[in-house]
């Protein structure tokens, strides 16, 4: 009872925390509290996030305030054609007077890594990020190093239809746990941007509301969110109408089954509930699934609001 007690305690005072961290953030990145609430969620859920939009929108600025707020240490990698792998693992150096070679770490190893317009670089150079993203470690020289905890990749990429641009292959898209897009902003909003003077320059203003041990103590409590078995076959049955359905070349695998429950329990923290309910698998599910799926209908999001739509609750 008094250890119940305790942690309903401690998620009511991660609420206010999680909820300040995003009234922060909507103060720079404006009229995008749902999107906002997904980066963060992603953040909690300890997965790679990906932002696909045109430029200007406030992509990187986006990630400049996550960093801030969660007071994590930051490095901006700006991807370009020319790019090598060893801009981003780092290089070894000879030493000539201590007669070996010394390793010069990259700017992945840091705990939050913007990789800015990452679908400008060749294949080549977006691979390096593979091992990084998917193992917490980078190999050079034939040694392993670990990067640091917690360790996120948030990428930015334009559409494919601009001039210069490489498509990331279905290998790297899996390893980002969420794709969200910023869109314009609405009238109103727009209007407030424009009036309110350089978004970048307000960045220096942000006072962390958390930092990074914190962040894994709320990343250990996402585990500890409940998930009851009908829920669980909710998710079951969402998985197998992607997988039945002509509507897309592949459906979604098991991995992306995990990281729809994982999403949904961080979903449910930020609410401060510790059970997972359908309206949060509802919620993060199109953010979840649209880079794992390909459909054979144009437009993902109208296939998406579909599913949830044919897909009966437990």
């Amino acid at each position: 009872m008094h250890e119940a007690a305790l942690n309903s305690q401690d998620s009511a005072a991660d609420q206010v925390v999680l909820q300040q961290i995003l009234d922060d953030a909507a103060q720079l990145i404006v009229g995008k509290s749902e999107t906002l609430r997904l980066a963060l969620t992603c953040v909690l859920a300890g997965g790679h996030l990906l932002i696909e939009d045109v430029p200007g929108v406030g992509k990187t600025t986006l990630a400049h305030v996550l960093a801030r707020l969660l007071g994590l240490d930051f490095q901006r990698i700006q991807f370009t054609a020319d790019m090598l792998p060893a801009d981003i693992v780092g290089v070894s150096i000879y030493d000539r007077e201590g007669g070996r070679f010394h390793f010069h770490p990259g700017p992945v190893f840091s705990q939050l890594v913007l990789a800015d317009e990452i679908n400008r670089a060749t294949p080549k150079t977006q691979s390096a990020l593979l091992e990084a993203m998917e193992e917490r470690q980078v190999t050079a020289d034939g040694e392993t190093r670990q990067l640091p905890e917690p360790f996120f990749v948030i990428a930015t990429q334009n559409p494919r239809s601009q001039i210069g641009t490489f498509g990331l292959p279905e290998s790297q898209l899996d390893r980002f746990l969420m794709r969200i897009t910023l869109g314009y902003p609405d009238a109103e909003s727009e209007r407030h941007l424009l009036a309110g003077g350089d978004r970048r320059a307000m960045l220096q203003d942000i006072r962390p509301r958390t930092d990074a041990a914190t962040l894994l103590q709320w990343q250990q409590r996402v585990d500890q969110i409940h998930v009851a078995p009908a829920l669980i076959d909710y998710i079951q049955a969402l998985l197998g109408a992607t997988r039945s359905s002509p509507r897309w070349e592949v459906g979604l695998s098991p991995r992306a089954g995990l990281a729809i429950l994982r999403a949904a329990r961080a979903w449910a923290m930020i609410d401060g509930r510790a059970q997972v309910v359908p309206e949060d698998v509802q919620a993060i599910l199109p953010s979840v699934a649209a880079h794992r799926l390909h459909s054979l209908e144009g437009d993902d999001d109208p296939q998406l609001r579909d599913l949830l739509e044919n897909v009966s609750i437990p």
